[in-house]
């Protein structure tokens, strides 16, 4: 179903001059079709002018916004998820960073196909979140969601981690390696790509398990159904570090325990109707391109 759209909310990079005139030219745009815009109480901030615009604080974009249109790279994207992600705000991504597979619409184009958006001519698709907790004696010490990746890796120590995996309550292994990184559909394109992980069509409902560095050879990237309940749990003497979506973070001793699920809460994003995931892909990955001979 198509959905009208009357209150738009612009969330921007920070300390970014070319993201400052992109905020405050899609603020314009969007005020001329007679719509009502605001932008975003800190991206107002950072840029240090709003040119006469509403500011309006994450809690306020939550509760009205009809839409968020975001300006940066992924990043940028991530963090408008997670603070918008309870009232499922869509987003729209418009790229300034440098690989933007979430942040997809080009900035040289963006008025075009933001304007095809707004004229309810787009592609919506559902991005699942992760439901994070730590645990230490019993007790929840931290807890976020995550919409990219959940990475433990050795923090500040300059040798491997030891941790114990368990899926839905079953002991897998004892793995001594760098870290372990837990990725999302959305994120299998991220730093579990880096480490050699699989790519994850968003379509599919599963969560990659990518050991970082491990020191058994064997110990290879597992891909488990997104209904899944995934525990490690930090072995002594070392301490670790717990990043979520690359943001934030917990450090976390021996004996604490990540509990990860799929949370209730989804992203939507939205796409100009001529997105298509393998092109994105393609351009993204330079898939295709000729190697020139030596």
């Amino acid at each position: 179903m198509v959905r009208k759209f009357n209150n738009i909310s612009l969330i921007g990079k920070f300390q970014s001059a070319d993201g400052a005139e992109t905020v405050l030219e899609l603020a314009r745009f969007v005020r001329e079709r007679g719509l009502e815009v605001w932008i975003e109480q800190g991206t107002a901030g950072a840029i240090g002018r709003a040119d006469g615009f509403p500011v309006a604080a994450y809690e306020e974009i939550a509760g009205k916004a009809d839409l968020a249109v975001v300006v940066g790279g992924d990043g940028t994207l991530l963090n408008a998820a997670r603070r918008l992600g309870e009232r499922a705000v869509p987003l729209v991504g418009v790229n300034l960073g440098r690989l933007g597979f979430l942040t997809d619409l080009p900035r040289v184009d963006a008025l075009r196909q933001l304007g095809e958006i707004l004229d309810g001519r787009y592609r919506e698709e559902s991005r699942f979140m992760l439901d994070a907790e730590v645990v230490r004696g019993g007790q929840r010490i931290f807890h976020t969601l995550a919409l990219n990746d959940v990475v433990v890796n050795r923090g500040k120590l300059g040798r491997m981690i030891e941790f114990e995996l368990l899926v839905d309550d079953e002991f897998v292994y004892t793995l001594r390696s760098d870290g372990m990184i837990v990725a999302t559909p959305t994120g299998s394109t991220a730093y579990a790509l880096a480490a050699n992980g699989p790519i994850l069509h968003p379509g599919v409902g599963g969560i990659a398990l990518v050991p970082l560095c491990p020191n058994a050879l064997s110990a290879r990237p597992v891909t488990l159904p997104d209904t899944c309940r995934i525990e490690i749990v930090l072995m002594p003497p070392h301490d670790a570090r717990i990043h979520f979506d690359g943001a934030i973070y917990c450090d976390v001793r021996a004996g604490d325990r990540l509990r990860l699920a799929r949370s209730a809460q989804e992203v939507r994003l939205l796409h100009s109707e001529s997105y298509s995931y393998f092109a994105m892909l393609r351009e993204k990955l330079h898939w295709s391109t000729a190697t020139p001979r030596p």
